[in-house]
């Protein structure tokens, strides 16, 4: 029994993912350049720091980065508050991903 829990869970561990998350998929759609590995490492950031509504929220600023701006520039406590969090998710993709 030991055999078949210990290749089930390194079978689901090494299985590619099905779904990239919405950091991921924004920046593999981005025209900017990156990698495959590179988009997966910063949707693993995100998935660290963000709530899954951050990260759709934050994948719009891939395709239309004036969005972050007003974002950024908001007085709202709400747009502050993800602005907070967004920040330590750009912090925290560049320690786990950057060169």
């Amino acid at each position: 029994m030991k055999k078949l829990v210990c290749a089930t869970v390194v079978t689901l561990a090494s299985a590619p993912a099905l779904h990239a998350g919405p950091i991921e998929a924004a920046c593999k759609n981005s025209d900017r350049p990156a990698t495959a590995a590179l988009c997966g490492c910063i949707q693993q950031a995100a998935d660290i720091t963000l709530r899954h509504s951050d990260q759709r929220r934050a994948a719009r600023f891939f395709s239309d980065p004036h969005k972050a701006q007003e974002v950024r520039q908001s007085s709202s406590d709400r747009d502050n508050a993800f602005w907070d969090r967004y920040q330590n998710f750009g912090e925290t993709a560049v320690a786990m991903c950057g060169d």
